[in-house]
């Protein structure tokens, strides 16, 4: 089954005191990029959230939102004493020159810079342990939303190259119509050009097997449908991440289509051809989405 590298994951749970709320998004992109965002208190597991989420989401352009509801507790607070001294003098000073009350210079000190500062909090080992579960709840979420995504990407896939198979075959069936037309047409334009009676049949025939093995699109053919039965068996696999492989693969399908379309000379074949290359342009539109 495949897996679309679209999604959305939340989650939203206590860890100890504290209420954390996780947001996933994941687009579709070349390698796995990740946008974090989250609380200082989180900082110290920076590098460990970063691994976490790289290693279950494997590749996209991942966007992460990490935020720490309050709880309507009081938070604790350091009051930086020796700083408050220092801004204490010269506000004293400053208010017997211009004969102020000196009863609000302590409103006044609280509220300079630097002097209230919340104190520096950090997860306990419980917390970060519970905090693992949230993110891995949200990580569960988006993966399941990928997982359905990537039912509808397979499907389409499916339908597309189905749809290949079914064209090749009916190319394969205009083959033998196709070198009657052209050995018909090239007689033809011997007898018009050079006379019935002035050429010799034994070296038009030379001629037409050499010309038939240039323009042969029998081997063109076998590969593609073997490249589209590969395909099919990729989609199979349980491999997570395939979307490369997968893309790979259409281009080898594209090689081939395009080589029977150089060595067509016919009308039919080409139409067959231009509806291939239209089937295979919209699954490599879809496959740009597959993880």
């Amino acid at each position: 089954m495949l897996k679309s590298m679209t999604g959305f994951g939340r989650a939203e749970q206590n860890a100890g005191e504290k209420t954390f709320l996780v947001d996933l998004k994941s687009l579709n992109g070349k390698q796995f990029e990740l946008q974090l965002k989250m609380p200082a208190i989180l900082k110290p597991f920076e590098f460990d959230i970063r691994r976490i989420i790289a290693e279950k989401l494997l590749r996209g352009s991942v966007d992460c939102s990490i935020s720490l509801k309050d709880t309507g507790q009081a938070k604790p607070v350091t009051i930086n004493t020796s700083l408050a001294k220092a801004y204490y003098q010269p506000l004293a000073e400053l208010s017997n020159d211009l004969k102020l009350d000196p009863s609000h210079i302590l409103s006044t000190l609280v509220k300079m810079p630097e002097v209230i500062t919340p104190s520096s909090e950090t997860l306990s080992d419980e917390e970060w342990k519970s905090f693992q579960s949230i993110l891995q709840t949200a990580i569960n979420n988006i993966n399941n939303h990928r997982l359905n995504e990537g039912a509808v990407l397979e499907q389409d896939l499916l339908l597309r190259i189905n749809n290949i198979l079914v064209l090749q075959d009916e190319v394969a069936a205009l083959e033998p119509q196709r070198q009657q037309k052209l050995r018909d047409g090239l007689v033809k334009l011997l007898e018009e050009k050079v006379g019935k009676e002035n050429y010799d049949n034994n070296r038009l025939e030379q001629e037409l097997i050499y010309y038939f093995e240039k323009i042969d699109i029998s081997e063109e053919q076998v590969r593609l449908k073997n490249h589209c039965e590969y395909f099919k068996s990729l989609l199979n696999e349980k491999d997570e991440s395939k979307g490369k492989k997968l893309s790979f693969v259409l281009q080898e399908i594209g090689r081939e289509i395009n080589t029977t379309g150089s060595k067509a000379y016919d009308a039919s074949i080409q139409k067959c051809v231009v509806l291939m290359k239209d089937e295979l342009e919209k699954a490599k539109e879809q496959i740009l989405n597959v993880l």
